[in-house]
């Protein structure tokens, strides 16, 4: 049998390790447009601070995948799917035939509506050669403003501050990462940036990138002028649905599929950031991961494994702050409670959600001791209520709870 997967990122790389090792017989190829194996998309920020070179960031050198029997195709482009023929039409003018295909084509950065943003000095960060010309243009200019204060636009800033150049973020939203955080934990974290050289302004909508042929700097729609010659867009992604959608595949948000991973097509799977499942585009590494397996087994033996969906959990390491935001962390109404406690000056913010006496979702900042055992509670879905009173308490243990299960 016959297997190619389309996108050499993490959910590429992760179904054809799983592929290779349920059916070492099988034949699998590999294809990604850039010109570098799978490398770690997370840590792109440590390139432009210049932490890293970009050879420490490839995970896997190209004769591992060969020692694997799984034929990697570098700077090779899908161009057009045939479901119904089986092929699959690329860039250098070669056609293929599968038996069976993974659509793990990622995404795209989202930039907003927005004036100027084809000047130079206005980037986008999504792939290595972006890491390696905002690293470049940053050695020319002393100030940047980046446009979304959400994870990678916060670990981007610091990198850039970390590169001496005076940074401005400019989120959106009334508060620093309004996914993963509540107003209350975003306020304890903006202190700590700030105190690392940050300047921050929430509710701010970018109107456009003032200066001539470069930029100088971002206006916002109240007026204000932010200078930066480097402007940075991190406002999100959007599932790359082109290929799937020319081919006539059901497309939404993402490439929509079932528990199985399968899209409307015959023999044709997605998983990673491409992938839509139950109305969802998780955009998520550990999302990524569980659905490339899932996908692949049910590319080598169909319905031998299911996807229910992933807890959504986002960790980061920023100007010293260890976070992790899980589950629902964020929602709000009278279908949950709400437990808090901040502490400003330490930098330290703890909040669990609870509905019907289960955690549901929690914050954890500077608090990563307690990351995992809250993760097992809200997978089991433990019954918290009875110490409801005691669970912010700095010597309540936990897992106590999952010793009652």
């Amino acid at each position: 049998m016959k297997h190619i997967i389309v996108g050499s990122g993490v959910a590429g790389v992760t179904a054809a390790q799983a592929i290779v090792r349920a059916d070492p017989s099988t034949e699998v190829h590999l294809f990604g447009a850039e010109s570098h194996p799978y490398y770690r998309r997370p840590q792109l920020w440590e390139l432009i601070a210049g932490q890293v070179e970009k050879d420490a960031l490839i995970f896997r050198p190209p004769d591992w995948y060969a020692g694997r029997g799984i034929h990697l195709h570098l700077g090779v482009r899908a161009t057009a799917l045939d479901p119904a023929a089986h092929t699959l039409a690329l860039s250098d003018d070669s056609t293929v035939e599968y038996d069976r295909l993974l659509l793990a084509t990622g995404a795209r950065p989202f930039v907003p509506p927005c004036e100027g943003t084809d000047k130079a000095g206005v980037f986008t960060l999504r792939t290595m050669e972006d890491a390696l010309a905002i690293k470049a243009y940053a050695q020319k200019v002393s100030t940047a403003v980046v446009v979304g204060g959400g994870l990678l636009g916060l670990e981007t800033a610091r990198a850039l501050h970390a590169a001496d150049l005076d940074v401005t973020v400019v989120e959106f939203s009334s508060h620093l990462l309004p996914r993963q955080l509540d107003a209350e934990g975003a306020e304890v974290l903006r202190s700590l940036l700030e105190a690392q050289g940050l300047r921050i302004i929430t509710g701010g909508a970018t109107e456009a990138i003032t200066g001539d042929e470069r930029a100088d700097g971002v206006r916002l729609k109240d007026g204000r002028e932010v200078p930066g010659e480097l402007v940075l867009f991190s406002t999100g992604i959007r599932s790359e649905v082109t290929l799937a959608q020319e081919a006539g595949l059901e497309v939404n948000r993402g490439v929509v599929v079932d528990g199985h991973l399968r899209t409307s097509a015959a023999d044709v799977f997605a998983a990673g950031d491409a992938a839509e499942f139950a109305g969802r585009v998780y955009g998520i590494i550990p999302a990524a991961i569980e659905q490339a397996r899932v996908a692949a087994a049910n590319m080598v033996e169909l319905g031998s494994s299911t996807y229910t969906g992933t807890l959504a959990s986002t960790t980061l390491k920023i100007a010293g702050a260890e976070l992790a935001s899980l589950g629902e962390s964020t929602v709000e109404g009278g279908a949950y409670t709400q437990l808090r406690r901040a502490d400003v000056a330490a930098g330290h913010y703890r909040k669990f959600v609870l509905r019907e006496g289960r955690i549901v979702g929690a914050i954890l900042l500077n608090d990563k001791e307690r990351a995992r055992p809250v993760t097992r509670l809200i997978e089991r879905g433990v019954d918290v209520s009875a110490y409801a009173d005691c669970l912010l308490d700095d010597d309540f243990d936990l897992r106590t709870l999952l010793r009652e299960v």
